[in-house]
């Protein structure tokens, strides 16, 4: 929800930065995995609970991750580009909860709880775009994507937002969790109506 106003606060920042990286011929899949292999850093960062560490790894991820868009619009969106970034950051986003369940047991239902209700935006949102594709849809909301991105309750920045909460207030985890479980079941729930106008028959 959040993810269009952040963007026209940081992209002309990215934008900068990513016209002296073309300029050292850096391309954006490289920037990608780095960006993912930082980001899985937070895993046994936050199974140790050194959360600090591990809430730089995550925003280095998230640094990343916007460099690497901004690269790709200069040097040509990829297909291959748009499947490493939507890959890797669910993988991310899986890591994190992975390591905040290692940490503590009481930790463990909260976070298969939120892990499931990632399966659901994810699933609500690549079938979404998937479908968009095979109509041949786009849209620019989200800047210029290689997909369809389909808008929700909670996205990339809602869900940085909740993680880096926890990292802060790790005792918070259950509470967070559940309530951001509870934000992405609506999301879900808000996808599937708008899916039955967007989509219907014509």
């Amino acid at each position: 929800m959040l993810d269009p106003l952040l963007r026209r606060w940081i992209d002309p920042g990215l934008d900068r930065v990513a016209a002296w990286l073309v300029n050292w011929r850096l391309e954006a899949n490289l920037i990608t995995l780095a960006g993912f292999a930082i980001g899985l850093l937070s895993l046994p960062l936050l199974a140790l609970e050194h959360y600090r560490w591990a809430l730089l790894a995550i925003l280095c991820n998230r640094l990343l991750d916007g460099l690497d868009g901004a690269v790709a619009r200069r040097n040509g969106i990829t297909d291959l580009g748009g499947y490493l970034d939507i890959v890797c950051d669910m993988l991310f986003y899986a890591a994190c909860v992975m390591g905040f369940a290692l940490a503590r047991p009481e930790n463990l239902l909260p976070a298969v709880l939120l892990l499931a209700s990632f399966v659901g935006t994810a699933t609500s949102f690549l079938a979404w775009a998937a479908l968009a594709a095979r109509r041949g849809l786009s849209t620019n909301v989200r800047g210029t994507k290689s997909i369809y991105y389909s808008a929700g309750l909670v996205e990339g920045t809602e869900t940085i937002a909740a993680f880096v909460l926890m990292c802060l207030w790790p005792s918070a985890f259950a509470q967070i969790a559940v309530a951001f479980a509870v934000l992405c079941a609506l999301t879900v729930l808000g996808r599937l109506v708008a899916a039955r106008n967007f989509f219907a028959e014509d």
